[in-house]
């Protein structure tokens, strides 16, 4: 659909798109469609933004085990996760970078931070960052069992 090779969608590429798809709708039903996808209001569909527009939402059980992970992670209770809440939790010591001497150990908690830190980039990570994060992966997993287990062995959960 993305006929400019921009990563976003405007509104003539979405609608070629869904013509392409065989979807044929009028031009004011697209247009509501569209700026549903535009989250942001840009006047563009971004494809972040497209994505998620397309997720199923998460049942309860997996948005429970995504809590109940940011938590753990969450040391001050404040709602929102920094290098420092990271410390202690999170263990850079044998890491290839901090080994080498390339990186100190709040230089890797800050880059291992980034992946949930998104899309401002301020270095915190929120609950809804965390759960919009792992709401991505949930997209690509069938079962909530297996969604499960994933979790609790990656955050090393009871």
């Amino acid at each position: 659909m993305d006929d400019d090779g921009s990563n976003c969608l405007d509104f003539k590429e979405f609608k070629k798109g869904l013509g392409e798809c065989k979807i044929t709708i009028d031009n004011d039903e697209c247009r509501k469609i569209f700026e549903e996808f535009d989250k942001d209001g840009s006047g563009t569909i971004e494809f972040d933004e497209f994505l998620k527009a397309l997720r199923p939402p998460m049942s309860a059980a997996r948005i429970k085990v995504i809590n109940q992970a940011f938590d753990k992670l969450d040391k001050t209770g404040d709602g929102i996760v920094t290098i420092e809440d990271l410390k202690g939790v999170y263990n850079v010591k044998n890491h290839p970078k901090f080994l080498n001497g390339e990186k100190d150990e709040d230089q890797l908690l800050q880059e291992y931070l980034t992946k949930f830190d998104s899309p401002d980039g301020d270095g915190k990570v929120t609950r809804e960052e965390f759960t919009n994060y792992y709401n991505g992966v949930s997209a690509s997993i069938d079962q909530d069992a297996y969604f499960d287990l994933m979790m609790r062995n990656a955050w090393r959960l009871k």
